[in-house]
């Protein structure tokens, strides 16, 4: 590792502990946070970051082992609900590093970092008890639809690869 990607490692890392202190709001965070790399590999140039996706994945599992460790704070369903998302994106991550294909993590996106949210949210405001059954899974079809057109774009898709973060941050900007 050169020195730009020991320091995108260790902001991603100390990044992770947030969600400990506040399930929600540290969640929140850590996924800013997360994003927070493609900023750093433009402005340090200490080396560059010589396979990005790679490092990335490696880097997710820490915060993705925080959120585990939060969820099991909370009830048996949602403990097994988020272990459940938790190990089916830790398979995708796992055939992702065996076969280099971007493409696998389409088929195992990481619903269970949206759902962690989702739980977070729910345990700290006590929100979501009177909601209908159907409600939740109008809810959970929307935000499953727009992880799955998210990761189609990132790993299908791949057009998001022609630019930096900052060219695109300016794209969106105009």
């Amino acid at each position: 590792m050169n020195l730009e990607e020991i320091i995108i490692a260790i902001i991603r890392i100390i990044g992770s502990l947030p969600v400990l202190f506040s399930p929600f709001f540290g969640g929140l965070a850590v996924i800013a946070i997360d994003l927070s790399d493609l900023f750093f590999m433009q402005s340090l140039q200490l080396g560059g970051v010589s396979n990005y996706q790679q490092l990335d994945k490696i880097l997710d599992c820490f915060y993705l082992l925080t959120f585990l460790l939060v969820s099991r704070r909370w009830d048996k369903t949602t403990k097994n609900i988020l272990l459940g998302l938790f190990v089916y994106r830790i398979i995708g991550m796992v055939l992702f590093e065996i076969f280099s294909l971007r493409g696998i993590l389409f088929f195992f996106p990481n619903f269970f970092e949206f759902a962690f949210i989702f739980f977070a949210y729910k345990f700290q405001f006590n929100s979501f008890n009177n909601v209908s059954r159907n409600s939740k899974l109008i809810l959970i079809a929307i935000i499953g639809g727009t992880k799955i057109i998210h990761e189609y774009i990132l790993h299908v898709w791949q057009e998001l690869d022609n630019y930096t973060a900052m060219e695109l941050l300016r794209k969106i900007i105009e």
